[in-house]
């Protein structure tokens, strides 16, 4: 089976998982920093409201147009402008310069008292019609009023001014160039008309296509001759003389460019032939009777004189044959020669028909090509003559220009401007800190910053109220995802290394406080003994160690007291209610845990409890609040770091393992706590969460129970 698209399969996928990491990341970031989000329009529609209190008002007059495109022309003529392209001409004419300086200056002298203030058009064409909307937007309400109203009237009297002064040098200089090509014309039809009285131009066609396959049955018949020529030339004398009866029987009648001149060699060569066959023949029967008869003998003699006598005339025949072999090489040399000949004068003869063909194309293109320009030219005139003919009231005022009436558009653009500005400068905060922040959010993150396996997800989990601790796994949990977390964890320990191999003492910890690793050790030890093991779970964190709080013991004594005191670790070692899980609490706390660990005691308190106990799981200090674990993880047999998503930096983290490597410690992995259940690439146990209850109850009135693996 060919399996070479699986590694692109493969890469789509990663693809995939990285851009659906990704947008997970931004989701996050937009749920955790919703307010700047929503501060960045609200700040944005602040300033707009602002800005638009301190600037100027303006003032919005209107007006419309009709343009009818009634047009008065003569019979045959054509008028080429689509209507498109008529209205928008219009459109620019009303905003044209001529039409605004002329309209500034009407209404200066007509409205004197105004004040003069900048006013912008604007000119648009409603759909499907021939109606103009124009628009002004002014500082000072009556002149904008007044000065759309003469903008209307000024494009009305340019309209006038333009059909009644069509430009006489235009026409004069179109008819000029007509009488030129018109000129160019006949020229040109006089030079077809001479060609063609000299040269029939149906005969010079004829005469190309009869040239044309002449010329190439001269090539085909020069072709046959030169491979005739070329294989006598090859083959021996007795080669063709055995080659010429196979030929002439197999070529059709007519074939044969030697056929005629030919025929008596084809006669000696088929006496050639039948006296080598009669020789073969005596031969055979000369050995047959040379058995029974002497050497000496009559029939022997007279046998020999006859095959002495047959072998005289086939040597004859072969001079003959190379005598003619030799006369048909010379006659095909010849026959090539004149055909070469041919082939080179019907050649020229082709050239000069199709010299002659390419000066009648030529002349017939140039005549064409002078034509449609003189039509078009025409058609020109035309168009300009219809100009003409356009009445003057095709044009009208619908609407005057309303009174000016504050623009309240403006503020609602400005409102939607300043929106969009907040929204961009808020996205482009978000950037900022994705940017700065370098916390992991999934699995798929946690993949591409770190070398190290994962070995688990833990899912987010929240306490029962609000102000309690998140509660250890109990052997009837209903926080499904949260067990099958923890179960997913032990499985990959338990089937990640060979049985020989297999780390005992495990140490959990993570590069700052608040990761999860104290409760993340406690349900990791528990998930361990509830598959049959015995666990100690050691709080080794003689600083802050809360642990105990967690199994609802004292804190001490414990394991300062067993390390610094002397006291036998046995006798601080508590039964908890988990079955197979031993807790041993921290005891004192104290500042000397470092010298403590370095010691002789730690590592024979290490052995003792390894030799006792299936695992033991070690809960420490973070590796950079405090040296404890660097001086406690080499005497281990593995370490677990804990790593909270949305909360640890990537940074932080691997300078952490850096410290641990430094070390020689081994990080058997990674666990990402707190991993939210929407995350792209986070597992999927609460789907199954009416799995969990679909088991039958063993007896009535029992809840039902968890079916579990071999491994728990």
């Amino acid at each position: 089976m060919n399996e070479e698209p699986l590694p692109h399969r493969h890469d789509r996928s990663a693809a995939k998982s990285h851009l659906l990491a990704k947008l997970s990341r931004y989701k996050s970031l937009v749920v955790r920093h919703w307010w700047i989000v929503l501060l960045g329009p609200c700040l944005g529609l602040l300033f707009m409201f602002i800005s638009s209190r301190f600037s100027t008002l303006s003032y919005v007059s209107s007006g419309r147009m009709i343009v009818s495109m009634k047009l008065n022309i003569s019979e045959a003529s054509v008028y080429a402008e689509e209507m498109s392209s008529f209205l928008g001409t219009q459109a620019a004419l009303m905003q044209s310069g001529p039409v605004l300086n002329r309209a500034y200056n009407r209404v200066l002298a007509q409205h004197p008292g105004v004040a003069a203030k900048p006013v912008s058009i604007k000119v648009s064409v409603q759909p499907k019609t021939s109606i103009f909307l124009l628009q002004g937007t002014g500082l000072e309400p009556q002149f904008t009023q007044h000065y759309l109203q003469a903008c209307m009237e000024e494009y009305i009297n340019l309209k006038k001014e333009m059909r009644s002064q069509t430009s006489d040098t235009t026409v004069a200089g179109l008819t000029e160039e007509v009488l030129r090509l018109e000129k160019e014309l006949r020229s040109g039809d006089q030079e077809l008309t001479d060609f063609q009285s000299s040269n029939s131009v149906v005969v010079l066609q004829e005469q190309g296509n009869s040239a044309g396959s002449y010329l190439a049955a001269l090539n085909q018949r020069l072709a046959t001759l030169k491979s005739e020529y070329n294989l006598l030339q090859s083959l021996t004398l007795d080669q063709n003389l055995e080659r010429q009866p196979q030929l002439a029987g197999s070529l059709p009648a007519g074939s044969d460019p030697n056929a005629n001149s030919s025929a008596a060699g084809q006669r000696t060569d088929a006496d050639y032939a039948k006296a080598k066959q009669d020789i073969m023949v005596l031969k055979s029967e000369l050995k047959e009777l040379s058995q029974f008869l002497k050497h000496k003998h009559p029939k022997i003699i007279a046998l020999n004189e006859d095959i002495a006598r047959r072998e005289r005339l086939l040597e004859i025949f072969r001079q003959q044959s190379a005598e003619e072999l030799e006369s048909r090489k010379q006659s095909l040399a010849l026959q090539i020669q004149n055909t070469e000949r041919d082939v080179k004068e019907s050649e020229v003869k082709n050239l000069e028909i199709s010299r002659k063909s390419a000066e009648y194309q030529r002349l017939k293109a140039g005549s064409q090509r002078i034509q449609a320009l003189y039509d078009r030219l025409l058609l020109t005139m035309q168009t300009l003559d219809v100009n003409k003919e356009v009445s003057p009231e095709s044009v009208t005022i619908m609407e005057k220009a309303s009174v000016a009436v504050p623009d309240k558009t403006k503020s609602s653009k400005g409102s939607l401007l300043g929106i969009l500005a907040g929204l961009g400068l808020s996205i482009l905060v978000l950037l900022v800190l994705n940017r700065l922040d370098d916390t992991m959010n999934s699995f798929t993150e946690l993949e591409q910053l770190f070398d190290e396996p994962v070995l688990g997800q833990i899912p987010k989990d929240r306490p029962a109220r609000k102000g309690q601790e998140i509660g250890l796994l109990e052997p009837d949990d209903q926080r499904h995802a949260f067990v099958e977390a923890y179960r997913n964890l032990r499985s990959s320990l338990l089937f990640m290394t060979e049985s020989g191999n297999r780390p005992k003492t495990l140490l959990l910890t993570s590069s700052v406080p608040d990761d999860g690793k104290s409760l993340t050790a406690a349900n990791f030890a528990i998930t361990l003994a509830s598959s049959g093991s015995r666990v100690l779970l050691v709080d080794a964190d003689l600083r802050k160690g809360a642990l105990h709080h967690h199994f609802g013991l004292e804190a001490g004594p414990g394991l300062t007291e067993a390390l610094a005191h002397g006291k036998p670790w046995e006798g601080v070692v508590h039964a908890t209610r988990h079955k197979n899980l031993f807790f041993l609490p921290r005891g004192a706390l104290t500042h000397k845990s470092s010298e403590f660990f370095i010691g002789e005691v730690t590592k024979k308190f290490l052995q003792e409890t390894a030799a006792k106990y299936d695992y033991v799981v070690v809960d420490t200090a973070p590796v950079m609040a405090a040296d404890d674990v660097t001086s406690l993880a080499p005497s281990i047999d593995a370490v677990l770091f804990v790593i909270r998503a949305e909360h640890t930096s990537a940074r932080i983290a691997r300078a952490a393992l850096d410290l641990l490597y430094h070390r020689q410690v081994r990080v058997l992995g990674l666990i990402l706590n707190s991993v939210s259940p929407s995350s792209t690439d986070s597992y999927y146990y609460h789907k199954y969460r009416d799995y969990y209850h679909s088991y039958p109850a063993a007896n009535a009135g029992q809840k039902p129970e968890s079916r579990k693996s071999p491994q728990g």
